[in-house]
């Protein structure tokens, strides 16, 4: 197999012997904290913590990835992605991430979804989903031993949509109210998107229908003989062109040759 090569475990020695001999003039800028902190002398690979218990087979000799670290996986990451699947505009709603430290459960009370000083989102459902499966054991509040994660669910989306309608009504009749009292309100972002819609639309319509032109002339031009240049002309040019085509044949190239005859003299 080969043996081992110690020389990144030697580096630092190999720089400062460098620079003792002259042979660099700087030493690098790693040289002061390697020698602080020196790397570990150790050539023993340890196994990472398991987080999770794996099948035993006895016909497995070296099991593969067995010094890679085990993928961390939360009860909430499946939760959130059932929710976020079925609400992706959710995750287009400002939000600030400061509000959310992983702590939720213990200082608030989520047998409401709703909390007094922070607002509705998507993760208040899922907050609000994982105390109606387990509960909160600090205070006593024991989940219900009928609850699925399907009714869960169900239940904190009806909370949930309960809440956004309630904020939709008072959104209109806030807006209703200023109106009412003078109050001017610009277009909205949907709107101006629509707005924007249409005028890239109309652009499109005029755009195509020049190409559909060009492609009618075209193909009347493939057919009937008539070049590119003749089917762009307007339609009075056209008939002209044609007449001349027609009598073109007939037109001597080099005039009428004398084939005898009295000489006239002036």
């Amino acid at each position: 197999m080969g043996r081992y090569d110690f020389r990144p475990l030697r580096v630092y020695q190999t720089a400062s012997q460098l620079f003792a001999s002259e042979r660099i003039k700087n030493v690098p800028s790693w040289h002061e904290v390697v020698g602080t902190v020196p790397p570990a002398q150790t050539l023993v690979r340890t196994q990472p913590l398991q987080h999770q218990e794996r099948p035993r087979r006895s016909n497995v000799r070296k099991p593969s990835k067995l010094f890679q670290p085990q993928r961390v996986v939360y009860e909430e990451d499946s939760l959130r992605k059932e929710f976020f699947g079925d609400h992706p505009w959710e995750l287009a709603r400002p939000r600030v991430v400061l509000e959310n430290d992983g702590k939720d459960a213990e200082r608030k009370d989520w047998s409401l979804v709703s909390q007094p000083d922070r607002p509705i989102d998507g993760e208040s459902v899922i907050q609000r989903q994982m105390f109606l499966l387990h509960g909160n054991p600090e205070k006593g509040q024991r989940p219900d031993p009928k609850m699925t994660p399907a009714r869960a669910y169900d239940q904190a989306r009806k909370e949930f949509y309960e809440i956004r309608l309630q904020q939709d009504i008072e959104r209109r009749v806030a807006r209703e109210e200023a109106m009412a009292t003078g109050a001017y309100f610009g277009k909205t972002t949907l709107q101006v998107g629509m707005e924007l819609e249409d005028k890239i639309f109309e652009e499109w319509k005029a755009w195509a229908s020049a190409e559909v032109i060009q492609q009618e002339q075209r193909r009347a031009a493939m057919y009937t003989g008539v070049d590119n240049e003749t089917a762009a002309l307007p339609e009075g040019e056209q008939e002209m062109e044609a007449a001349l085509g027609e009598v073109d044949s007939t037109i001597p190239t080099r005039g009428q040759e004398a084939r005898g005859g009295a000489i006239f003299v002036p």
